[in-house]
């Protein structure tokens, strides 16, 4: 194996700061990001950024790499076609609950059924931060927000068990509060080769400050006999909710990733390949149509 020359963290800092409130637990992400570029030694050229609509969306604008943002919940679909484009880059998509389980909910299934070689980071905060705290897709039951005043009447989805029965290879939730577990575990993701979801508790200080309610629950999977291989047991750890709540690779299998299963990338990425007729090929087409 070719020997990874780590990069520092500096190495990924983008052209401007971010603008979150202090405290948000999007910092956490940014940095987990970088710094797990970085220890894979991933030229800033080689790793392309992807993002929807909303605060953590803001997040390519924040890194020295290519990126890309795009419309609200289309933050895969556009990254899908990027990635078939030049599947030598490293595509990692970056968004939020909203954006990712909400209105994106239906490209995030069809990609992970396909098993599009990308990495799925989404800073799960619970609300809807950037147009002032109303209730997304995975607001607990019963919270009072601004769209839900009496309280929220909806059962949040479950992110990690939706990841298990569309397909998802790899499968692992983080703490934005835990940044070097966070880190290991983007890095593990974007090595995968496949979809990959990182679900992220990231939270949201302004209108959903879960910090204290995360911090004493949260516990890691890897220090415990959990086997990422067992399907069932990963669909069974990801609805343990409560006193304890488990982190680290829920899942992890496997299996060709989309564009390996395409017979067209046999001559390369397509960003590479001639877009030109050979004199032959221009020969034939004349016989043929002629």
């Amino acid at each position: 194996m070719p020997t990874v020359v780590e990069l520092p963290v500096t190495a990924y800092k983008g052209p401007v700061d971010p603008d979150w409130c202090p405290g948000c637990g999007d910092f956490g992400v940014l940095r987990g990001l970088q710094r797990a570029a970085g220890k894979l030694g991933i030229q800033p050229k080689d790793l392309l950024v992807v993002s929807g609509i909303g605060c953590s969306s803001n997040l390519p604008g924040y890194i020295h790499a290519y990126g890309f943002h795009g419309l609200h919940g289309r933050a895969v679909a556009l990254a899908t076609g990027m990635k078939l484009g030049n599947p030598d880059l490293h595509v990692v998509v970056t968004g939020g609950d909203g954006d990712g389980y909400g209105i994106g909910i239906g490209h995030f299934i069809h990609a992970m059924r396909r098993n599009m070689d990308l990495t799925y980071v989404v800073m799960n905060n619970m609300t809807y931060g950037l147009t002032t705290g109303q209730a997304s897709p995975t607001t607990p039951k019963t919270t009072s927000t601004k769209s839900t005043p009496e309280g929220n009447l909806e059962a949040p989805i479950n992110p990690l068990a939706l990841a298990l029965v569309s397909g998802a290879t790899f499968v692992a939730r983080g703490f934005s509060g835990e940044i070097n577990h966070l880190t290991d575990l983007i890095a593990q993701a974007i090595q995968h080769k496949g979809f990959a979801l990182v679900d992220v508790f990231s939270p949201c200080v302004t209108y959903m400050n879960m910090y204290q309610f995360f911090k004493p629950r949260v516990y890691t999977l890897e220090g415990t006999d959990h086997d990422t291989s067992d399907w069932q047991q990963a669909m069974q750890k990801s609805y343990e909710w409560g006193d304890k709540i488990p982190l680290g690779v829920f899942y992890r299998t496997e299996a060709p990733s989309y564009h390996e299963l395409d017979s067209s990338y046999k001559h390369g990425s397509p960003v590479k390949q001639s877009l030109g007729l050979t004199a032959e090929q221009g020969l034939a087409l004349v016989k043929t149509f002629m």
